[in-house]
């Protein structure tokens, strides 16, 4: 089941109707469209502001707390104290304290016992879509370790997950405007699915999910992106301890550089019977070429 054990209750994803103009060919008619919803999180830290996400609302907490995993500013469950969220969101949780008594419906406010310092990047910029070059993989590599070795798993099971959670988008199905990130067991278990407008905010609340049901570092799992395999989601698989990331689209060349660095299974143009591994093959079964 998505959401792992004791699950909560999360403000789910919406999706706003709007009339529009459609051309048919044969002329304009008048037609309601969904769209994927987008609107900034305000992200505090102990009550001061920390960032503002451009997200998808719905399952804040999670990217929140994904978010500031991915940072270094978290590390353990036990360090964050209290979560502070509007009523409104209608988020519960079961795995640490949550008050639902902010005034404005778009802010969280995580308040830790203790905090690292963040790492030396702009919380705007990686929020956005991350920040490239040698500064960022220099600053990871500060802050993670290198993947261990295993879990391994057939190619085609790694196939049949990017079909899989295609087939748990329903948001995407609705309005064509979302990206989601899947987390899966070894085995194929489905472990949390997330859709949001930003992958990495995808990524983030897959994160966070794990990050409150006590899962990371994340060393026996796998994630599934709908999109391209940018460095970001790289940079959080590394940062959550996940070994093996499969995309349906394309990775980049930083994405590639990182992933060969810290030892990730990467795959890209992940399809029903071929794919494209970039970094640490191994893990995956068959014989690899010479």
């Amino acid at each position: 089941m998505a959401g792992g054990g004791g699950a909560p209750v999360t403000g789910r994803p919406r999706a706003p109707a709007v009339l529009t103009a459609r051309w048919t060919g044969e002329g304009w008619t008048a037609a309601e469209d969904l769209l994927a919803g987008e609107e900034p999180l305000q992200v505090l830290l102990n009550g001061r502001p920390l960032t503002v996400l451009m997200r998808t609302p719905g399952h804040d907490l999670e990217l929140a707390l994904g978010l500031l995993w991915a940072e270094g500013v978290v590390h353990d469950r036990r360090q964050v104290r209290e979560l502070m969220i509007s009523a409104e969101a209608g988020e519960r949780e079961t795995a640490v304290a949550v008050r639902a008594d902010l005034v404005e419906s778009n802010q969280v406010d995580v308040r830790l016992s203790t905090a690292r310092s963040p790492l030396r990047r702009s919380f705007l910029s990686t929020s956005a879509c991350g920040i490239c070059g040698v500064t960022a993989v220099e600053s990871l590599a500060r802050s993670f370790p290198g993947l261990p070795p295993g879990p391994r798993l057939e190619p085609e099971l790694l196939a049949e997950l990017v079909g899989r959670l295609r087939s748990i988008q329903p948001l995407f199905e609705r309005t064509g405007g979302l990206h989601a990130a899947g987390l899966f067991q070894a085995d194929g278990s489905l472990v949390a699915v997330r859709e949001d407008v930003g992958r990495h905010n995808a990524v983030d609340k897959v994160v966070g999910r794990a990050f409150l049901d006590g899962l990371l570092p994340a060393h026996q799992h796998v994630l599934v992106v709908s999109g391209r395999g940018g460095f970001e989601i790289v940079q959080k698989a590394v940062a959550a301890g996940i070994p093996i990331v499969a995309a349906v689209g394309a990775p980049s060349s930083l994405a590639v550089a990182t992933a060969r660095r810290f030892g990730l299974t990467l795959a890209g143009f992940v399809r029903e019977r071929r794919m494209n591994v970039y970094a640490a093959p191994e893990r995956l079964g068959g014989r690899l070429p010479s």
